[in-house]
């Protein structure tokens, strides 16, 4: 049962671990788990569509910046390399990046055949668990990776397309999409701070894919209009969380490490291991 205040709390949760290298998917089937929630069998596949659009929304909000200059430069490649008023564009780097993320995302159409398959092990806690101690493995090791200096100007397509394919392994739960995506982006040579921009920025086509798909599904499911207050409120917690981890995440990538992160998926994969073992 959906109630207001864990409607609140998953959509903190969500937020926070979209962003911070956790795994939002890991965190949100161990908190379905503890509400009682099975999202497929009680018709709340609504509120999780809800929940990412909240943070994509978040995106957004923190990206808006790149995201117009993205769009603008399209534009203005489609026009012949020219701005709205004719002047010659000259250098395009928002609109390659917009390249980088179009061949990232190519890779995604490899996980539709087992998608079914993949949901299936949100229900496995042991598994999750597992994943998330991988999750924490891979924070580690990026932090001892050499720093790189590639940028929008400068990432090639394979470099995008290796991203890419490690966002396709990252739909499996526990495992965080952006933990590995920044981790690949790293060891690819990209700037950390870039790194992550190109994480985020690349899941947005991936979350709209994702969630059309279940709306699909959602609505031939059915919705409970009496729950809608509560969703709607889960989804503005995931938003302003969202904002809130994507503030921390470019404070970090400047100043400091994922060390934290690494050692914290560590310890919550070997108690979530434990505790389904001992219930």
């Amino acid at each position: 049962m959906v109630t207001i205040l864990n409607a609140v709390i998953l959509g903190l949760v969500q937020g926070i671990a979209e962003f911070l290298p956790i795994s939002s998917s890991g965190h949100l089937a161990i908190m379905q788990d503890l509400f009682g929630m099975t999202t497929a069998e009680e018709g709340h596949l609504v509120f999780d569509v809800l929940l990412h659009l909240g943070t994509l929304v978040s995106i957004f909000v923190m990206y808006w910046g790149d995201i117009a200059g993205m769009v603008r430069e399209v534009f203005a490649v489609l026009r012949g390399g020219r701005t709205a008023d004719g002047r010659p564009a000259g250098n395009l780097p928002q609109a390659r990046l917009f390249l980088m993320i179009v061949f990232a995302t190519l890779p995604l159409v490899l996980v539709l055949p087992v998608n079914n398959y993949v949901e299936q092990l949100y229900y496995m806690p042991a598994f999750v668990g597992a994943m998330l101690i991988l999750t924490g493995a891979l924070l580690y090791v990026s932090d001892r990776m050499p720093r790189g200096h590639k940028n929008e100007k400068n990432m090639r397509i394979r470099d995008a397309l290796v991203i890419g394919l490690c966002q396709c392994v990252a739909t499996i739960p526990g495992l965080s999409r952006s933990g590995t995506t920044i981790t690949a982006g790293i060891a690819t040579g990209l700037d950390r701070t870039f790194a992550m921009k190109f994480s985020f920025l690349m899941s947005i086509p991936a979350v709209l894919g994702a969630n059309l798909l279940s709306l699909v599904d959602a609505i031939g499911g059915g919705i409970d209009v009496s729950l809608l207050p509560a969703y709607l409120l889960g989804m503005l917690a995931a938003m302003l969380s969202g904002i809130a981890a994507i503030w921390l995440m470019k404070f970090i990538s400047k100043k400091s490490r994922f060390g934290g992160f690494a050692y914290y998926c560590l310890g919550a994969g070997v108690l979530t291991i434990i505790l389904s073992l001992v219930f």
